[in-house]
């Protein structure tokens, strides 16, 4: 039931699963991979393992999803026959797409827009989307949707850890001097996203085991007693993940794990193969 013909919007970065996606007919907007030779839309004609696979020949960059693109995107909602649109974008902090998708919003014509900006990556994101569109679903309105929505991003945490700290470098997310003491003494750092939707290491551990670990204990402090969801996010890393997902289970009981799955192609890109990373949202 949506009784305010509500359409939900996000781009690739939230890491929605495919099949929640059409799930909860959300609808998904791709960020651009750029090759020399190339230019390609995340996950809908590159994959992850094809980035990590090229990655020695060569890096490629990320690009913000194209106007044209988002207003095609815009003119298939607005003939589904939806007359509003939340949009959720990943951290302002990290992207520029909260900005492009704001400005855009409200040059169009015929359909209302509130553009989320969810401080968070990966599904820290994405969890907004997919709480948006249960939200609808239950029956809730326009006006309490994008009233009760943006006083929840405190609400979500996620924890990630990498297996080398090159790729970050690479792409300016993070600083040449973390980047520096991490490789010398052989320190993971644990890293969130802090209140303004940036990049900063919330822990360091000594080595791959610590470092998984030490996200696994952060999430479990995040969640505390409280029910939660999880999600539990991988770049080429299945078997670790698959651990991870039974040290959760005895670790948050009160958690429920609703996502599960590899990260887009274009946070591979910033990331490189090896990734393992906890979402926790609390209801």
């Amino acid at each position: 039931m949506n009784k305010d013909k509500v359409a939900v919007l996000t781009d690739s970065g939230g890491d929605i699963p495919a099949a929640l996606a059409e799930k909860y007919h959300i609808y998904q907007i791709p960020l651009k991979i750029l090759y020399k030779e190339r230019e390609y839309l995340d996950g809908v004609d590159i994959t992850a393992n094809t980035v990590y696979a090229m990655l020695p020949v060569e890096v490629p960059k990320t690009s913000l999803p194209g106007g044209d693109h988002i207003n095609t995107i815009l003119d298939r909602i607005k003939a589904d026959g939806y007359e509003k649109v939340f949009v959720v974008c990943i951290s302002s902090g990290l992207s520029g797409t909260y900005n492009v998708m704001k400005i855009l919003c409200e040059d169009y014509e015929g359909l209302d827009c509130y553009v989320m900006d969810t401080k968070n990556i990966s599904i820290g994101s994405g969890f907004f989307a997919l709480r948006a569109a249960q939200y609808l679903e239950n029956g809730m309105g326009w006006e309490e949707l994008i009233d009760t929505l943006p006083k929840q991003v405190g609400n979500c945490r996620i924890f990630f850890c990498v297996k080398t700290l090159e790729y970050l470098q690479k792409g300016g997310r993070i600083g040449l001097v973390a980047a520096a003491l991490g490789t010398a003494l052989n320190l993971k750092p644990v890293i969130s996203c802090n209140t303004e939707g940036i990049y900063y290491t919330v822990a360091k551990a000594l080595g791959r085991g610590q470092s998984i670990r030490k996200i696994e204990t952060l999430a479990q402090n995040a969640a505390g007693d409280s029910e939660v969801e999880l999600a539990i996010m991988h770049g080429a890393a299945q078997d670790e993940a698959n651990l991870i997902k039974a040290d959760l289970k005895t670790r948050i009981p009160k958690g429920k794990i609703v996502v599960e799955g590899q990260i887009s192609p274009a946070l591979g890109v910033h990331t490189g193969p090896g990734l393992l990373g906890i979402g926790v949202f609390k209801k």
